[in-house]
């Protein structure tokens, strides 16, 4: 212990197969004992809502406040955003989430069961009435919009030059 006068020349030779083998139950063992979070946003639906502290707050490089100052109002800004959300969801989240079941509940019912049928039933009587008010057109507005156009065709419109 600090005696030594010798160099030691020690070196480990070890096949990278073999390291990472034998550190494989190593790392298992650390996944067992360590879950993330679940992940409660999988389809990403509140993106916009990441806001960090530089995203609002940004100071420019011209401009810059005291180090301890930055860093407190980083601490208190992630604090009372902590804080607050933590707060207003314990308040809201079970009224909130109550409100909506009941309202998709509503939408949900009436969808299934009266836009659904009413849809089927106007798909399935629309195409006669197409075929009937195609005929009615034909009868009566293709004569008159093509009398109109005849008339209107010997009309010629010219600009004067005088101002």
């Amino acid at each position: 212990m600090g005696l030594e006068k010798e160099r030691a020349e020690t070196s480990v030779i070890m096949d990278p197969e073999e390291f990472s083998r034998s550190i494989e139950p190593i790392l298992l063992q650390k996944e067992k004992g360590f879950s993330e979070a679940p992940d409660r946003d999988p389809n990403d639906v509140n993106a916009h809502l990441k806001v960090a502290f530089e995203d609002v707050i940004a100071e420019p490089a011209s401009t810059h406040s005291f180090d301890s100052v930055w860093v407190g109002s980083h601490a208190a800004f992630e604090l009372v955003k902590f804080v607050c959300y933590r707060l207003l969801s314990t308040l809201l989240a079970v009224p909130v989430a109550f409100v909506l079941g009941l309202l998709f509940g509503v939408l949900s019912c009436i969808h299934i069961w009266l836009v659904g049928p009413v849809i089927r039933g106007l798909l399935t009587f629309l195409p006669p009435a197409q075929t009937v008010w195609r005929k009615l057109l034909d009868l009566f507005v293709a004569p008159l919009s093509h009398s109109v156009g005849k008339s209107m065709s010997s009309i010629q419109v010219r600009s004067s030059g005088n101002k």
